[in-house]
């Protein structure tokens, strides 16, 4: 079925699910966002959508509506959203809220759609390549979710609330925070008047390994090692800030406990 779906949110899953839905043949004809500039620019994107002003949706002909902005704002956009009918569906598109946020809605049939990607706004990308998980509060709504993930993603998969609590928590640990010490070790190398892209090789064949191999088998390093004198050398260089020697001790001693000599 080609339904009809309005976008809350002009933010960077609304700029890339938007047109991932329409180019698999799903009509996206309003968005609304806090950003008028923003709301704009994703509409340019779009075929046939228009820029929607406020939350009444009551007279929409839209059968989805698709909450795509910050967590902190799913539960304001919930109570004041006003949807045409009690068959219209309502979900969010993120990974740790619950779907019962979306109950001050005027409908039972709630629920999420979760694409497992850290989106970035100007960067292409492919959303046949990204997992979508979903969960929906009834069968009609688990059934058009499905159908819409299949429709632009390669693997969709049914979780419940605490599955994905967990697949999002994983996925910091995975992707935030993996970026977070790309970003420390990059100011590390710039202090020292050093290429960044010394590391990339690593990094490259680091991530491609996890592909091969259980990442606990890939792991290399002083910490795997017990090479407690390399450990202390690289803390001696951290002195100078507390905080980052901390951290780094920290994860050193998780390595350490996770590989036991034999």
């Amino acid at each position: 079925m080609a339904y009809r779906i309005s976008i809350i949110g002009s933010g960077n899953v609304a700029w890339h699910l938007a047109p991932a839905l329409e180019n698999a043949g799903y009509g996206v004809f309003e968005v609304y966002g806090r950003s008028p500039k923003r709301v704009k620019e994703l509409v340019s994107r779009l075929y046939e959508a228009e820029v929607k002003k406020d939350l009444n949706f009551s007279i929409s002909k839209s059968d989805v509506f698709i909450i795509a902005t910050s967590d902190d704002a799913v539960e304001e956009i919930a109570q004041e959203i006003s949807l045409p009918n009690e068959d219209s569906i309502l979900v969010h598109t993120s990974g740790s809220l619950s779907a019962g946020i979306l109950s001050y809605a005027a409908t039972q049939h709630i629920g999420i759609f979760y694409p497992i990607q850290s989106l970035t706004r100007n960067k292409p990308m492919n959303f046949d390549e990204i997992p979508i998980c979903i969960e929906g509060e009834s069968t009609l709504c688990r059934g058009v979710l499905k159908e819409l993930g299949n429709a632009i993603s390669r693997k969709v998969v049914s979780i419940n609330s605490d599955q994905r609590l967990a697949l999002h928590l994983a996925a910091v640990f995975a992707n935030n925070f993996v970026n977070h010490f790309l970003s420390v070790s990059n100011d590390i190398l710039k202090e020292n008047k050093l290429d960044q892209d010394l590391l990339y090789p690593l990094v490259k064949e680091t991530l491609e390994k996890t592909a091969e191999i259980d990442p606990k088998d890939a792991q290399t390093g002083p910490a795997k090692r017990h090479d407690f004198e390399t450990l202390d050398r690289h803390l001696e260089y951290l002195k100078k800030n507390e905080e980052l020697a901390e951290v780094y001790r920290i994860v050193s001693q998780h390595i350490v406990d996770s590989h036991p000599l034999e």
